[in-house]
């Protein structure tokens, strides 16, 4: 369990905040997305969740241990970190993208390639075709398959995905939507994904905490931010989306 007390999160000596006083637990087995606009403070959690930056106050803790008394590396090896731009390198192949972290930890390069091939195939990737490619001779989708399956290399418990299908086409993006679905349900990873889109949120997240200038404004199932708006920004975050939503009723529930 991912646990988050109080943290909030100035860069100009509280004059402001990103993140003001959050407090959630993200549930194991889980996907909670964060869902908000463009400067809700939700890409900043998941930063402050894997340490790329300090907290201004509070506590984060994973499994009841403090992570800022946990060896930093040690820390960001043990979470998947999924990009919105994807971040493959390009001038290494798929496969020497996907076992970066597995040779840092020394794998054998036996052990190494048996992981790659077993992690492909999870992604309907052809090992024999895409392995010695390059990124630039890879699709949008394909790109973000290899960045999930990079993310995925060293079985960590928790991923953080920010936004990470927002660049993509509506028919790519449903599709690896799917199979984000398909590999929770197989892997049983607990997620926590960033998104602006209402739709994104009500079709991945067991649970949705909508934040608003760096405040948590509600956390709960669909349904409940659907029937049972907690404030007024939630009520009319979702009257202002009712077509996407009813599309997504009518389609999903």
């Amino acid at each position: 369990m991912i646990k988050i007390k109080n943290i909030s999160k100035t860069f100009d000596n509280g004059k402001s905040f990103v993140v003001d006083n959050l407090s959630l637990e993200v549930q194991d087995g889980e996907i909670l997305v964060l869902l908000g606009s463009s400067g809700s403070g939700k890409t900043t959690t998941l930063k402050l969740i894997n340490r790329l930056i300090q907290p201004t106050s509070g506590v984060i803790e994973i499994d009841g241990q403090d992570i800022f008394a946990q060896d930093i590396i040690k820390l960001r090896r043990s979470i998947g970190y999924v990009f919105q731009h994807v971040g493959l390198f390009p001038h290494m192949t798929v496969s020497e993208n996907i076992s970066i972290l597995l040779r840092l930890e020394k794998w054998s390069q036996r052990k190494q390639q048996a992981r790659v091939r077993e992690l492909m195939e999870l992604v309907d990737l052809s090992y024999a075709t895409f392995a010695q490619r390059y990124p630039d001779e890879l699709s949008g989708g394909q790109q973000q398959r290899v960045g999930i399956i990079r993310a995925l290399a060293i079985d960590p418990k928790y991923m953080l995905m920010d936004e990470p299908f927002a660049a993509l086409d509506t028919i790519t993006r449903q599709e690896l939507q799917d199979e984000l679905l398909r590999l929770k349900q197989k892997l049983q990873k607990t997620i926590v994904f960033v998104t602006h889109d209402i739709n994104e949120a009500l079709k991945l997240g067991d649970r949705i905490a909508v934040l608003h200038q760096g405040k948590l404004e509600q956390i709960g199932s669909r349904q409940q931010l659907l029937e049972q708006p907690a404030t007024q920004f939630v009520r009319e975050l979702f009257a202002a989306h009712r077509q996407q939503v009813q599309e997504f009723i009518n389609r999903e529930m």
